[in-house]
């Protein structure tokens, strides 16, 4: 079930605000066809002031601040994806500031399971003014991700930023939000634009561990990759989807009377060291707990242990990379 992130949420998604609401420059409506995202709603009382989908396309992600890079500008983190992209432009009064704006972002992706990957305000935290970050950011110069199109250039006097991640058993979303103070003296303009991209990739289709398999694997290799085990995002609780993979494999363990067996969690290098262990640990440890009680395995035959990312199967550079690399292992004894 996707997390809806409850961002001081109004059901009349078709209010106006007085502090711009005849100003001829800015629709007062949502622009026709546009939708929320099922993950992310929409700022109390702002108004979607564009709109686009593309089904497919690459986005490169900024998680670090912007610096000198063989003299020009960049980022040195940054992600490289491609699927599904998702541009919504909307405007809310001038009242709520761009600070406060992503604030509330901030808070409401963290209770909804989202990972705050990057996230920043003002010219030290992101590391140059909105005009310069804009440049780079959405211009042909830089990232190119003006592509996606906007009913306002992105850039205004202050600025923040939030890069975020948001895991399902079948995709991964990231969030890129870039919130700013657009003021236009000359035409009497003067509101906060958020900018949101939401890319949906779709996660690789994984073949479910079987009985045979695991002899075969194990048999000529010693050890086997779990597909098939699902866990809730950040947290070592195993889903219901997860079922049939772990009832194939309490079969070919109970077959196997005489064998004993690691169970080993990894995870890609992502975050903290210490913390991956941990989390690699206690996902090794709730995948032997349900076999021993859920589906009778004899509890002398396994062993649980995690070691983070210490044995990649793939560089972790990319996030289909990552998506191998975070795993639980069968191995024998």
């Amino acid at each position: 079930i996707l997390a809806v992130v409850a961002l001081m949420f109004s059901t009349n998604i078709f209010a106006q605000n007085t502090d711009y609401e005849n100003n001829d420059w800015i629709s007062h409506s949502d622009v026709k066809g546009s939708k929320d995202s099922p993950l992310i709603t929409r700022f109390k009382n702002s108004i979607a002031q564009y709109y686009k989908v593309e089904k497919w396309d690459k986005y490169i992600m900024p998680i670090s601040k912007i610096e000198n890079m063989g003299g020009a500008k960049g980022w040195e983190k940054k992600l490289e994806i491609s699927g599904e992209i998702n541009r919504i432009q909307y405007s809310v009064s001038k009242d709520n500031n761009p600070a406060f704006v992503a604030e509330n972002y901030k808070n409401a992706l963290k209770s909804s399971d989202w990972e705050i990957l990057f996230s920043g305000c003002g010219d030290n935290e992101l590391g140059n003014d909105s005009y310069e970050w804009c440049f780079y950011y959405y211009g042909s110069d830089g990232l190119g991700l003006d592509k996606f199109g906007d009913a306002f250039s992105p850039n205004g006097k202050s600025h923040c930023y939030i890069a975020a991640k948001y895991e399902t058993a079948d995709s991964t979303y990231y969030a890129a939000i870039y919130i700013t103070d657009k003021v236009d003296e000359s035409k009497g303009l003067h509101f906060t634009l958020i900018t949101q991209d939401i890319i949906k990739v779709k996660n690789p289709d994984l073949g479910l561990v079987t009985a045979k398999l695991l002899t075969d694997k194990i048999n000529s290799k010693g050890h086997l990759a779990l597909d098939g085990i699902y866990f809730e995002t950040g947290k070592a609780s195993l889903t219901e989807k997860s079922n049939p993979a772990l009832k194939n494999i309490a079969e070919y363990i109970n077959s196997n009377k005489s064998k004993k067996f690691f169970i080993v969690g990894h995870t890609d290098n992502v975050g903290i060291f210490s913390s991956n262990m941990t989390l690699s640990e206690n996902r090794a440890k709730t995948v032997m707990n349900t076999l021993i009680t859920k589906y009778g395995v004899d509890p002398n035959q396994l062993k649980a242990y995690g070691i983070a990312n210490l044995s990649p199967v793939v560089s972790n550079t990319t996030d289909r990379g990552k998506a191998r690399n975070r795993r639980v292992e069968i191995v024998e004894q």
